[in-house]
């Protein structure tokens, strides 16, 4: 499946009096119409109709129907917002471009940061995608070893100062362990955490792009009982909650780090224990740490007659998470993924990783597997208030055969995205988005 570009990259430019024209008959829509049609659009949609139809232009930029989208946009609302899987794929830094699949509509979206990123990337560096929220991409390079963020709003980019750990390569960087926040919401401001062992003690290291200072924290021991109430591990996305980190793992052992919603809270570190069924070192099992929750993969090894190997199956998903007492303890079943969804994408693979995050109550659960040099992606939501799970299938976008993947990140803040800026005309350079 191909990519569709977003607003500005125009393969076959046309002159803005013959796109008000094709937009002729929707122009005479009643007023409520219209906004219907609108609100059903994805961002990078509402972003190329507003440069190619200035008589469009002041309503999609207008107050009151960004206050409708926002609230369309909630995972309750019945707009498309709900979530974006967002892919980087290993490119020269000139056609370096992030690709962004948005579930309700089922299509992929090329969104192109190659020209944001010139300023403050040489030529020949090696990038990683390590996250992202609301209008802020965060990159890892290897070769000068630094942070980079991207505002997508502004269309910029900076380099971050060195954490207090000094320089990292893109190796130093473990996906379950960091975290990139809006803050405040909606806004091009942003935090960074991450969470690392030093000298095996859990550290909290959190950057302020308000201040552009870093800040380091030592996690104490959490007292079970006696600590603090813990927060739901959606709020760390801008919802004025705390955040879970996960310092390090391997298989079912981990060390959580739970940062408080205010500033003065102090982190606290603990060792939550699966049950024996979820633990178990029999068998074939992979751990995906997110956001104070756990997804466990069961699978089963098996023979394939086409390629004469041994290769492995999905057999089932449980999440995990922690109960409504304090933070400190051991991880509780929240749900399992159905079988007739476990079969739908049941296909074989050799090696596979996945990625965890939740936002209002919603878990999105991301599975990325490799066979012979096919990549294929699995995308699961479930929905804590209904206690439904959902199966997104994800289309091939044309090149996942030996696609170099350098990183991948799920974001629900990025449907609420809005350019700062005023419009510029259709006709001008400055409203390409390449």
């Amino acid at each position: 499946m191909a990519d569709h570009p977003v607003a500005g990259e125009h393969h076959h430019p046309s002159p803005a009096s013959s796109a008000a024209t094709a937009l002729g008959p929707l122009l005479l829509l009643p007023s409520e119409l219209l906004h219907e049609i609108l609100l059903r659009l994805a961002v990078p949609e509402l972003l190329r109709v507003r440069s190619v139809a200035r008589p469009l232009s002041s309503l999609i930029s207008s107050p009151d129907f960004r206050r409708l989208y926002h609230l369309s946009s909630s995972p309750s609302g019945p707009g498309p917002a709900a979530a974006w899987l967002l892919l980087f794929k290993k490119l020269p830094p000139r056609d370096a471009a992030i690709r962004g699949f948005h579930g309700p509509s089922g299509r992929w979206f090329r969104i192109p940061v190659s020209s944001i990123l010139a300023p403050a990337v040489p030529p020949g560096e090696d990038l990683y995608f390590l996250a992202a929220s609301a209008s802020s991409f965060l990159f890892a390079a290897n070769g000068r070893r630094e942070l980079v963020v991207v505002d997508l709003t502004a269309r910029a980019a900076r380099r971050l100062p060195p954490s207090p750990l000094g320089p990292r390569g893109t190796s130093s960087w473990r996906r379950f362990g960091l975290k990139l926040v809006a803050d405040p919401p909606g806004s091009n401001r942003f935090r960074f955490l991450f969470a690392e062992l030093v000298n095996n003690t859990p550290f909290l290291f959190e950057y302020r792009s308000e201040t552009d200072t870093w800040q380091q924290s030592e996690a104490v021991l959490a007292e079970g009982e006696g600590a603090e109430p813990a927060a739901r591990a959606a709020a760390p996305d801008g919802d004025g909650g705390g955040t879970y980190l996960c310092a390090a793992h391997a298989g079912p052992d981990c060390v959580m780090v739970y940062a408080g919603p205010r500033a003065d809270d102090r982190p606290v570190f603990f060792r939550p224990r699966f049950p024996n069924a979820a633990a178990g070192h029999g068998g074939e099992r992979q751990h995906v740490y997110g956001d104070g929750s756990a997804a466990v993969v069961r699978s089963a090894a098996i023979d394939d007659p086409t390629s004469r190997t041994r290769v492995k199956v999905v057999t089932g998903v449980d999440l995990y998470g922690f109960g409504a007492g304090a933070v400190g303890g051991d991880w509780e079943l929240v749900a399992s993924v159905p079988g007739d969804l476990v079969e739908g994408f049941r296909k074989p693979y050799a090696a596979m990783t996945g990625l965890l995050a939740e936002r209002e109550g919603v878990v999105r659960l991301v599975l990325i597997s490799n066979c012979r040099g096919a990549w294929d992606l699995v995308w699961l939501s479930y929905d804590r208030a209904r206690r439904e799970w959902r199966w997104v299938p994800v289309p091939d976008w044309g090149s996942s055969k030996g696609l170099n993947m350098a990183g991948i990140a799920v974001s629900s803040t990025f449907s609420r995205l809005w350019p700062l800026a005023a419009p510029a005309p259709a006709s001008s350079s400055s409203s390409s988005h390449q």
